[in-house]
C-alpha cells in the first residue's frame, strides 16, 4: 500500500492491496477474524509508511533507541486500530459480497480514515485520497476532497475484486471504467478563476541541520543565510520556512527584522517569516509574521503536534525525556484570517496543518493562495518529506489554489491548482526557488461543503445496509 504514496506514487498498487484486503474481509470466518486482518494490514502499512517517527524521537529527540522503537511500535498499533475497526464493522453488517466490496467496505474505510484524522487531535497521514494528484482520482478531489477520492479508490478496488472473482464481471468492469472516465472528465473543469496578475515568488530553503537549528552558536549564521537568500531575490513575495528564526520574536534584534523588511519593500512586496511569538510570560505561538509593504500581520498555528508542540495532560514526563525545544505552544484562533500580502490573500498554515483538508478550509474561499511553512528536518532523509509534498498537492487540488511549500531542508516546492509541481528544490541543499504563481478566487464544491457530504453518504450506506439486515 505504501508504494501508492510518494515518493513511489504507484497508485495501481493500492487497488491490488485493497482488493486483497477486501477478499480477506469478505471471506473472513467472523467479525473478529476480519478485525484481525484489518489490524495486520494496518501494521504493515503504518510500520512501512510512517516509521520515520522513530527518527524524530531517537535521532533528534534524544530518546533512547529501545524506548523510541517501542514508542513507534505503539504509535503504529494505535493507527492500526482504525482499519481493524473498519474490518469488524463491515463484517457485522453481512451484506452481499458485491455490495460489501463496492459500497460497505469503502464506506467503512473512509469513516476509519476520518476517525483516525479526528480523534486525539488526529493523524491523517497516508489517507488514500492524498495519492490523487497525477491520477484519474484527481478530478474527484475538488468535488469531494481526499475522503471522496479515498472512497472512489476503495470502490474501484472492490470492483476489481468482483471482476477477478467473476461476480457480475462485465457490470463491474464497466463501472470501473466509468469511475476512471468520470475522474478524467472532472479534471477538465476549472472550478476557480484567476485573481489579478501572476505574482513572482521566492521560496527559501536554508538547509539548517536539525541538530544545529537551536544551537546558540549557529544562530548568527542561520540569520545571515536567510537574509542573504532574501536579498538576492527580486520577487514580490518571499517565503521562509517554519521557525526560520529559531528565537522568540521579542528576542530578535529589531535591526535584523528591519533588514528583511527593507528587502520586501525594495521589491514592492512582502516577506513571510516563520518565527515563534511570545504574547505573555507563559504563552507563545508557532507563527508566521509578514514584513514589507503591507502592514505587519501574524498567523498563529492552531493544530499543534502532540508532544512536539504541546503536552497532553498527564504526559509531561515524555517531554522531560525528549530534547525537543519549544514543546508547549499555545493554540491559535480557530478561524484565522488570510494574510493580505503581495496583492494576494494568503492562507498560511504551518507544518502538518495542511495534512487536514478541513484546516485549510478555515480561510477559504477568501484566500487566493496557499502557503505552508514547515521543518520536516525532524524526520531526516525518510519518506516523510515526499509524503508531505504529495499531501500539499492534494490540498491544491481540493481548493483550486496554487500552493507554496517552504521547508528548512526540503522538499521546498511550488504547486499549481491542478496539483502539478511547478518547481522544487532538491533536499538537503541551501537554495532559493523562484517561481511565478497565479492567485485564484471562487470555490470548488469541496470548499463549499467540506467533508460532510462524503461522510454523510458513508453513514447513509451503512445505515441502509444495517436496516435491510434487521428487516431480514
Amino acid at each position: 500500500m505504501v508504494l501508492a504514496f510518494a515518493p513511489f506514487e504507484i497508485v495501481p498498487v493500492a487497488l491490488l492491496a485493497l482488493a486483497a484486503l477486501i477478499h480477506l474481509w469478505v471471506t473472513a470466518a467472523s467479525p473478529r477474524a476480519a478485525a484481525w486482518a484489518g489490524f495486520l494490514f494496518g501494521m504493515g502499512m503504518f510500520l512501512a509508511g510512517v516509521s520515520w517517527v522513530y527518527i524524530s524521537l531517537h535521532r533528534f529527540g534524544a530518546m533512547p533507541a529501545p524506548l523510541a522503537a517501542i514508542a513507534t511500535l505503539g504509535f503504529c498499533v494505535v493507527l492500526s486500530a482504525y482499519p481493524a475497526m473498519a474490518g469488524y464493522v463491515q463484517a457485522r453488517l453481512r451484506a452481499g459480497p458485491a455490495v460489501r466490496a463496492t459500497l460497505v467496505i469503502p464506506a467503512c474505510w473512509v469513516l476509519g480514515e476520518w476517525l483516525r484524522a479526528t480523534l486525539f487531535t488526529g493523524f491523517p497521514w497516508l489517507t488514500l485520497g492524498s495519492a490523487a494528484p497525477g491520477t484519474p482520482l484527481a478530478g474527484y478531489a475538488p468535488v469531494a476532497g481526499a475522503y471522496g477520492a479515498s472512497f472512489i479508490l476503495a470502490a474501484g478496488a472492490g470492483l476489481l475484486w468482483c471482476v477477478a472473482l467473476g461476480r457480475a464481471r462485465w457490470r463491474a468492469a464497466m463501472a470501473f471504467a466509468v469511475l476512471g472516465v468520470a475522474g478524467a472528465a472532472l479534471s477538465s473543469i476549472e472550478w476557480t478563476t484567476p485573481h489579478g496578475a501572476p505574482v513572482t515568488a521566492s521560496v527559501l530553503q536554508g538547509n539548517v541541520p536539525q541538530d544545529l537549528k537551536f544551537d546558540p552558536e549557529r544562530y548568527a549564521r542561520t540569520l545571515e543565510t536567510y537574509a542573504r537568500l532574501a536579498e538576492e531575490s527580486r520577487a514580490r513575495l518571499i517565503v521562509l520556512p517554519e521557525t526560520a528564526v529559531p528565537r522568540m520574536l521579542d528576542s530578535v534584534d529589531p535591526a535584523y527584522l528591519a533588514r528583511l523588511e527593507a528587502v520586501a519593500k525594495r521589491n514592492d512586496g512582502d516577506l513571510l517569516l516563520g518565527i515563534p511569538v511570545r504574547t505573555a510570560p507563559r504563552e507563545y505561538f508557532n507563527a508566521v509574521l509578514s514584513l514589507g509593504a503591507s502592514p505587519r500581520q501574524l498567523y498563529y498555528k492552531a493544530h499543534l503536534v502532540p508532544f512536539g508542540e504541546f503536552v497532553p495532560w498527564g504526559f509531561g514526563w515524555v517531554v522531560r525525556v525528549l530534547a525537543i525545544p519549544l514543546a508547549d505552544f499555545s493554540r491559535g484562533p480557530a478561524q484565522p484570517q488570510p494574510l493580505a500580502v503581495a496583492g494576494q490573500r494568503v492562507a498560511a498554515n504551518i507544518c502538518y496543518e495542511d495534512a487536514y483538508g478541513a484546516e485549510i478550509l478555515r480561510q477559504l474561499p477568501e484566500a487566493t493562495l496557499l502557503v505552508n511553512v514547515s521543518n520536516v528536518a525532524w524526520f531526516g532523509d525518510s519518506l516523510a518529506p515526499a509524503q508531505h509534498l504529495q499531501i500539499a498537492r492534494a490540498r491544491a487540488l481540493e481548493t483550486g489554489r496554487a500552493h507554496l511549500a517552504a521547508t528548512n531542508t526540503g522538499i521546498t516546492a511550488a504547486i499549481g491548482r491542478d496539483g502539478r509541481v511547478l518547481g522544487r528544490l532538491a533536499s538537503f541543499v541551501e537554495g532559493r526557488l523562484d517561481v511565478e504563481v497565479q492567485g485564484y478566487t471562487g470555490a470548488t464544491p469541496y470548499v463549499r461543503f467540506g467533508d460532510w457530504p462524503v461522510l454523510g453518504a458513508c453513514v447513509l450506506v451503512l445505515a441502509l445496509v444495517a436496516r435491510r439486515r434487521r428487516s431480514r
